[in-house]
């Protein structure tokens, strides 16, 4: 067993097969901490130990400290990476709309579907020696389309070498929120357009143009049998005329808005107000089997400008693409 105060910290580390993180665990498993100091703490956060760096708090260390050394300097990439994806998660919403998420190790992947008819989505009773009805499970005719996203990353190091770095976590932070917000468009255009199987979501209007009502949101939630609508996604124009609508306004509701800043809606649906989403339109869907989310790794930096060039110009990017599962558990309401 390797300590994790003698481990060689090199740039070999970032390209295996596996993440950083991943690498160094091989060399220092979490699990020989356990009923130690260190328990709970992962194998490159006991390098940040090691090094005596501090990432985050009032007194956290400045960026020059990770660089004091050949070895401290490899942990830098990965603090670049986690600080990005944290703004990623803060500002994430596809948990609350994607159903099933595959990390892939290339960039072609063809996704699964099924589309039964009306007559097989209902299991009807099989009598002995009976013939029993099938569901057909097929590859999709198209590849998910995978799209990068990412910033570039510019700054001398001698302009942030003194910076506190629980200052330019912020920084970065902000760029994963960039991100996020990015994949959640490439997300709501696969519900609404599909993802190029001939799968884009039917659209229906309201009763009268321009306006919406309680009456138009039950019909539009009756069209989703069999499946449920568990979620909506409203551009912010047409969330002001929901949340105006008077089945919002009673006291219960208005309540929870005003203690937790969470809408709820008269029919249960999880509520999402997003700038994706086109002016006038709302998608409802049902998460549970409307959305897989495929990944070409975790996020990526570019390890060698990190370490080498002390920062100047690297790129954070990461590789994602969206495949609808179902066809018919999205629809768009025209308000």
């Amino acid at each position: 067993m390797s300590s994790f105060d003698i481990i060689k910290l090199e740039k070999g580390l970032y390209t295996q097969n596996k993440s950083f993180t991943g690498a160094l665990e091989a060399l220092d498993p979490s699990v020989d901490y356990k009923g130690t100091a260190l328990e709970g703490l992962d194998a490159y956060q006991r390098q940040l130990k090691r090094f005596g760096i501090k990432v985050s708090g009032a007194g956290s260390d400045v960026v020059e400290k990770f660089f004091k050394t050949s070895d401290s300097a490899t942990l830098f990439p990965e603090y670049v990476s986690r600080a990005v994806r944290q703004g990623m998660e803060e500002a994430n919403v596809l948990p609350r709309i994607i159903a099933a998420t595959t990390v892939i190790n290339g960039l072609d992947y063809r996704s699964i579907t099924s589309i039964p008819t009306e007559d097989e989505k209902e299991l009807k009773v099989v009598g002995e020696g009976a013939y029993i009805p099938e569901t057909v499970v097929k590859t999709q005719e198209n590849l998910v389309q995978l799209r990068k996203r990412g910033r570039m990353l510019v700054a001398s190091y001698e302009a942030i070498r003194f910076q506190r770095l629980d200052l330019f976590t912020v920084t970065l932070k902000q760029i994963g929120a960039y991100i996020a917000r990015s994949q959640l468009k490439d997300a709501v255009n696969v519900l609404v357009n599909g993802d190029g199987n001939a799968n884009a979501a039917e659209s229906t209007g309201v009763a009268t143009a321009g306006t919406l009502t309680y009456n138009d949101l039950v019909t539009f939630w009756n069209l989703f049998d069999p499946y449920e609508l568990s979620a909506i996604i409203a551009s912010p124009d047409v969330m002001v005329k929901m949340l105006n609508i008077p089945e919002f306004k009673d006291a219960a509701a208005g309540f929870n808005f005003q203690r937790t800043g969470k809408q709820i809606t008269p029919i249960g649906a999880d509520l999402i107000k997003s700038s994706a989403v086109q002016s006038g339109k709302i998608i409802g869907f049902d998460k549970s089997c409307a959305l897989e989310m495929v990944k070409a790794g975790e996020v990526m930096t570019e390890y060698d400008k990190l370490i080498d060039r002390q920062l100047e110009r690297a790129a954070v990017t990461c590789v994602a693409g969206f495949a609808k599962i179902f066809k018919d558990v999205a629809r768009v309401l025209a308000v």
